[in-house]
């Protein structure tokens, strides 16, 4: 991204509304554990994978967690229908496409079907998203198996994010939804300690807001170095943790777009692009400025 783009992203940090946390903060405890904080939160020790794959912990170099360390917790998030919202268009807030494979599983997810609306005033839930960063040699049934629990699914991963095949690169990501995953009740309990602690609710939004736009210059930073992986962590972390201006999200998701396209996740990228015109419906591709790949991604989507 050149500097021109990002200062110009920067400047677009004004007040707005967003959609409620899809996750919030542990910050871990002295013998503390991956799977005593899965068991915990989640009542499934084997639910460390979700907290690997939500803070890029294997793109970091090991599994490994220190007292004082801060994981972001995936957890479903919740929205109450407005009249006339469909499938689709809660589909592109929430999930960044407006494509059946997505729209689909959001009302699935809630007992319904795509080609019928949701009810006014209904409160459904949105299902946890983790961006996983696949390491070498890795296939798309080996990741559905690790976070689903089933090899067999592989297949609807690959439509999730508009991709093909069985074997995925080094480096490239996979979103995964987590459409069973659910907060024990102490689970729920540290969720709202932490929205408590974090200003994720309660009304303190804007303080929310605030550190998300503290964080931004250090994602175009990843960015601008070439740090890609981490653009990618970062910017997901900043998207789960709610409470960000449409602005903000707009700055995210055009920051994601750029990542997706440089470590080759088109179905990603074409996602992400969909988001940040979503929320920035005047978002314009300076073809003297963009790459060529980032504007195939979203022209594609």
């Amino acid at each position: 991204m050149n500097r021109s783009l990002a200062t110009c992203l920067l400047a677009a940090l004004i007040t707005s509304t967003s959609a409620d946390a899809l996750a919030f903060t542990h910050i871990v405890k002295p013998g503390e554990t991956l799977a005593q904080i899965a068991s915990r939160l989640y009542g499934d020790s084997k639910a460390e994978a979700v907290l690997v794959g939500a803070n890029a912990l294997d793109v970091q170099g090991g599994t490994i967690i220190s007292a004082g360390m801060r994981l972001e917790v995936p957890a479903p998030g919740h929205h109450t229908i407005m009249e006339g919202e469909t499938w689709a268009e809660l589909s592109l807030s929430w999930l960044g496409s407006n494509e059946m494979p997505r729209a689909a599983l959001l009302a699935r997810a809630n007992k319904g079907v795509p080609w019928v609306a949701p009810v006014a005033g209904e409160e459904i839930e949105i299902p946890a998203i983790v961006s996983y960063i696949a390491g070498d040699g890795e296939t798309i049934n080996a990741i559905a198996q690790r976070f689903w629990g089933n090899a067999n699914r592989g297949w609807e991963l690959n439509s999730y994010n508009r991709r093909e095949g069985v074997f995925v690169r080094r480096g490239e990501v996979v979103l995964v939804p987590l459409m069973g995953l659910k907060l024990t009740e102490t689970g729920k309990a540290e969720a709202r300690t932490a929205a408590e602690r974090d200003g994720a609710g309660g009304g303190t939004a804007l303080e929310q807001q605030r550190k998300g736009e503290a964080e931004l210059p250090q994602l175009l930073a990843d960015l601008r170095y070439g740090r890609y992986a981490e653009a990618i962590a970062r910017g997901n972390r900043l998207l789960g943790g709610g409470a960000l201006t449409h602005p903000q999200l707009a700055v995210v998701h055009r920051s994601l777009l750029e990542a997706y396209v440089a470590v080759d996740a088109l179905g990603a990228a074409g996602a992400a692009c969909a988001a940040w015109k979503s929320n920035d419906p005047g978002a314009v591709l300076d073809p003297v400025r963009v790459s060529p790949k980032v504007r195939a991604a979203c022209d594609a989507h």
